[in-house]
Parts: structure tokens; sequence; C-alpha cells
């Protein structure tokens, strides 16, 4: 939808002033507003016939921060010229959330790709087999005599 002259008087006071060089008259930015309002488009999707996209958004991010485009749309509204239901969607970030694994990322127990270990270098780890206890040097081993019995010669 695309509003006319007359439908565009009817809101022009609720507009700021135009000042300076501009490229787009405030009547072509609330129509590029509207029609990316109806067809939920991206701003870069707009098409050309609207002008620069980025020219468009910066004005409607201004208007948005400075509370023009709240009083236009309600005065749209109040003049029937457009009707608007406005809904906003949120998304979880923990919904779409991927576990690293799921995103190609490597394991930090995975080998290196290279696929020859001399390639790799040393590891970055060392496992070291445990050693059982020794035994004590007081005690000696079952069925083994450390001594000499007595009497016996050399």
């Amino acid at each position: 939808m695309e509003l006319t002259e007359a439908q565009y008087a009817r809101i022009a006071p609720h507009l700021p002033v135009q000042r300076g060089n501009v490229s787009l008259s405030n009547r072509q930015v609330l129509n590029a507003i509207l029609y990316v309002a109806e067809h939920g488009c991206k701003w870069r999707g707009l098409p050309s016939r609207f002008g620069n996209w980025h020219t468009i958004y910066t004005r409607m991010n201004r208007w948005s921060k400075n509370g023009v485009l709240d009083r236009v749309f309600e005065q749209l509204q109040r003049e029937r010229i457009v009707r608007l239901r406005i809904e906003a969607v949120s998304l979880d970030g923990t919904v779409v959330e991927v576990h690293p694994d799921g995103t190609g990322a490597l394991k930090k127990t995975d080998p290196s790709r290279s696929g020859s270990r001399a390639a790799a270098g040393p590891p970055s780890f060392i496992w070291l087999p445990r050693m059982p206890a020794r035994p004590s040097p007081s005690r000696s081993r079952p069925g083994r005599r450390t001594t000499r019995p007595r009497g016996a010669g050399c």
C-alpha cells in the first residue's frame, strides 16, 4: 500500500520538516516503511523505485528513536488510512544453540588432521604407566633367606 497525496496531507504535520538537500521526500520514505511492514522483507530487499534502502533505513531509525514513527502510525490508524497490527516475535538463544561438535569444530582429543604423528609434533600430554609399589628394604621375599643360617661356614 502506498499513500496518496491526499492521505499524506492528513498526516504531514506529524512528520519533521525536511531541511537541506535531501534525496527522498518524507512521503517516499513513509511509503517504503509501509512496504517493508506490509511485505516483511529485509531493507536490502526494497524495490529500487523507493530509492536507496540505506537512506530509508537511516531515516526510519532516526524517526523511531525520536518517537516520530509512533505518532505517525497512531495518526494513520486514527484517520483510518492504514490498519496495522504490530506483533513481536522473540527467539530464545538456547533453543537454537548448537554444541561446538555439531558445527564441525575439532574436538580437543582429536588427533591433528595431518595424518602422520611425526608431522603432528609431540603429544600435548603423556600417559605414564603406574609402577607397582616396591617392597620396602626391611621386608624380605617369602621363601628366600637374606641371612646365612647359624653355624654355616663360608
